[in-house]
Parts: structure tokens; sequence; C-alpha cells
């Protein structure tokens, strides 16, 4: 076994272990995929600043993201297909998440079901839903949730249409993959991938084939998915989708410092700074660029979570220390995953974790809440100057 210290060690034996189509699928950005590259390479920018001769003992990174205990300020965040990467994927990520004390995202577009999550937890994990037309899927999709004990609902606002990425497109990404001679030559070298998958009966997208009207098949599927999303989506309709759900609410793919101050006015408990991981608006500024506005906006006022560009707990304190009270990891954990299944995605979060932790000791900092920009060294033109 590896000794693994960081992510890019996960990265290396999840490229190894799982098909070309899905590792492309998790690392890809639309278009040029400058937003995706600058996701990161923006966090590089700030430094962080040095304190010594301080009382380090008695460190914690326990606090709290929309009212609920977390270990640290870490939810894994909701990716589709994630039952693509390792067999059950989303039931393994959730469990690790559990055992953690963090929250887990399930994405409406999973591979396993709400229900095969919740009957394989025994905490409330949260819901992530897509902007669809049909009222009665939403609906139905909002009452499950809450059936299967799902303690928050987190509505992306940012896919009402989607963006090109053009690896999925060449690879032609599905799920379950379509059997090509390029596919399956790939396949066959991921011998345990390949088991794993042969051993579960979750291939297909669980929320909605059986859920959604007319979607009785995969073949079905790409039908009611070119139509389903809502391109007329506005502020009005996210309150409609508000009164379906009375628990708390997130909303994802707020970049805008107008957009935060809009979903403040629509009841949301939280909203995440996101760009969905540089797979839609490619050139959008990148999510740590996008925070300093929007606290200024309504940071005082409604709880800021950051997501995008994650890889480290360095990170994760940056974007703390610049107000945001919760951050998210998507393909971190997605590494993990894939890399080692259950075990990797807890892996995932160790790496963080002791990161994070040891960053904030060498900080001056020994509770997570005490981080400030008073610990950062932010370059002065960070933002940039737009006209």
């Amino acid at each position: 076994m590896p000794v693994i210290t960081n992510i890019d060690d996960l990265k290396r034996i999840y490229q190894r272990r799982v098909p070309r189509m899905f590792y492309d699928y998790a690392e890809s950005g639309s278009w040029t995929e400058q937003t995706f590259r600058e996701n990161t390479t923006d966090f590089d920018q700030i430094r962080l600043r040095q304190r010594v001769a301080i009382d380090m003992t008695g460190r914690s990174t326990a606090s709290q993201m929309i009212g609920q205990d977390v270990s640290m300020p870490v939810a894994l965040a909701p990716v589709g297909l994630t039952g693509m990467q390792h067999a059950d994927g989303e039931i393994k990520a959730a469990r690790a998440a559990e055992n953690f004390g963090v929250p887990y995202t399930l994405s409406t577009m999973s591979i396993c079901s709400i229900e095969d999550v919740a009957e394989h937890t025994k905490k409330p994990f949260w819901l992530q839903v897509y902007t669809l037309k049909d009222d009665d899927f939403m609906q139905r999709l909002f009452d499950r949730a809450k059936d299967a004990k799902c303690s928050a609902a987190v509505i992306t606002v940012d896919l009402q249409l989607l963006g090109q990425r053009h690896k999925d497109l060449k690879n032609g990404l599905s799920a379950p993959p379509k059997l090509t001679v390029k596919s399956v030559s790939n396949m066959m070298t991921k011998v345990q991938w390949g088991l794993g998958m042969l051993g579960t009966k979750r291939r297909f997208f669980g929320n909605i084939v059986g859920h959604a009207k007319g979607v009785k098949d995969p073949s079905s599927l790409s039908t009611w998915t070119a139509e389903a999303f809502d391109q007329a989506l506005d502020w009005d309709r996210i309150r409609e989708f508000r009164k379906m759900w009375d628990g708390p609410l997130i909303i994802k793919g707020i970049l805008d410092a107008e957009d935060a101050k809009q979903a403040l006015n629509v009841g949301a408990d939280a909203i995440i700074v996101s760009n969905h991981g540089g797979r839609q608006l490619d050139g959008a500024l990148s999510a740590i660029k996008s925070l300093p506005a929007i606290m200024d906006a309504v940071g005082d006022k409604i709880e800021v979570h950051l997501d995008s560009g994650i890889r480290s707990g360095q990170d994760v304190l940056k974007a703390l220390s610049m107000g945001a009270k919760g951050t998210y990891i998507g393909r971190a954990y997605i590494y993990g995953l894939g890399a080692m299944g259950e075990a990797g995605v807890t892996k995932s979060l160790e790496v963080i974790h002791k990161e994070l932790d040891t960053s904030m000791g060498l900080c001056g900092v020994r509770q997570v809440g005490d981080l400030s920009e008073n610990n950062l060294l932010i370059p002065e033109d960070f933002e940039g100057k737009w006209q």
C-alpha cells in the first residue's frame, strides 16, 4: 500500500484504477478549462501569516454548518455519477462522511438513490436538487428527501443549461458506459473497478429511473434530461421550490453579489459561492476571487460557504479566513473513492483535516472559528480591477 500524504497521491492512484471516461468526467471543465484551472491556482496567490510563541495546545477544528455540528467545516459536495467512480460510490462516500462527522451531499444525478443511501447510513445527509420544470417530480423528490430524513436541501442554480465539456462528448459519457471498442478496451485494464461493478445492481441514475415520468429505463433517460432543465428559471421559481421544502435550504452556484442578495431574499439559510468546479461558464472568476465581494454584500446576513478549487486543508483555511463558514470538496474525495473506495474517502478527509489543523497551529489559531483575514497575506490586487 503506498504512503498517502496528500490529495495528489490519491489522484495518481485514482487515474490508474478508474475508466478513462469517468476520470475525465471528474477531471475536466468546460470549453478551455480556464476557470477550472484558476479555481485552484488562485488559492496559491494567498499566503499564510505565520505566528510563533503562542500556546497551540488543545486545538479544535469543530464547528457548525447551518446549525449542524461538524468535526471540521468541510462537506462532501454533490457529484453526479459518483457510483460510476466506484461501485456503490454514494453509499461509501456517505458512510465515510458520517463516520468522520462531516456532511455528505447526495446529487440528484446519483447512481445510488436517496433511499439506498438512507438505508445504509445512520445519520442524516443532505440532498442536492436541480431546478427542473416538472413540479410533480420536484415535489416528490423533496418528499422523498423528507422521508429519508435529509437534514438540508441544496438547490443548484447555475445549471439551467449545460456547459460544454469536450472530453465527455468525445468519450461518449453515459451510465452505465456505452460499450464501444475504445471504452471496452480501456475498462478491461481496470479489473478492480470492473469486478466491483459486476457485483452491484446499482448502475443507473437511481433517483431518476422509475421516478421521473416516462423514464423506465436508461434509454429514455437522455430524452428526459434534455427536456427537464428549466432555462426559464427565475427567483420566483426558486421561491416555489422553497415552499416545497420546509427544512434548511442552501443555494449553490452564486458568483455575483447581486445574486447573493436575491438568494437572501428567497429565504435560504446559506449560499455556496461556486462556479460548478469550472464546469459551466468558462471564463468566470474563480470561487475564491468571487468570495470577498459576496462577503461584503451579504456576509453579515446569511451563512456563506465556498466550493470549487479546494484540494487541501490550507485551501480550507484560506476560505474560512476570508469569511466562509463552510467549504466543500468534490474532486478531492472522488480521487479517494476511485482509488480506494470508502477507505479512500476517509483518507482524503484525514489529509485535509491534518493540513487544516497543522496550518491553523502554525498561524497561531486554536479554534477554527477564530480564523480571520488577520491570518492571511492577500495581494492588494487579488480580486482584480474589472470594468
